[in-house]
């Protein structure tokens, strides 16, 4: 780039400036595909209302979190769910540490939970009622 003088003159003195310009090329080419893709990962991001680490106030520890999202992961593949739409790696702060999380969709945390470690309590009890409630509607119908 080559650099732009200014010459300014004032009761007998002569002041010279020197400023160099940027030229920004500005293209008018619509981004469709990235703008839809920016607005479905707000709006995917927007419905993911929990995270992986509200499973610790159920007793559940770090491992057996992360072991069970990567289970529930496996069963969202393997049923065809869009993984991205339900499960979204984020950093949280928890006990005034930064730690490695997972937002996860109401239906991601009820797989996290269905596929954690079975000898919990809430683990078992949420399963339970999953499969009463599934057996209750069959047998209504």
């Amino acid at each position: 780039m080559s650099p732009i003088i200014f010459v300014h003159e004032q009761n007998d003195s002569v002041q010279i400036y020197m400023k160099v310009m940027e030229i920004s090329i500005y293209t008018s080419e619509n981004k469709t595909m990235d703008s839809i893709a920016n607005f479905l990962e707000f709006y995917y991001g927007f419905r993911l209302k929990h995270l992986a680490s509200d499973l610790l106030a159920h007793g559940l520890s770090p491992t057996q979190i992360t072991e069970a999202v990567v289970k529930a992961m496996a069963v969202g593949k393997s049923s065809g769910l869009d993984i991205d739409q339900h499960f979204r790696p984020v950093f949280t702060g928890i006990q005034e540490q930064v730690v490695s999380d997972c937002k996860l969709s109401h239906l991601a945390f009820g797989l996290v939970l269905m596929n954690a470690d079975a000898d919990l309590q809430v683990v078992g009890d949420f399963q339970v009622s999953v499969l009463q409630e599934y057996l209750g509607q069959i047998g209504s119908v």
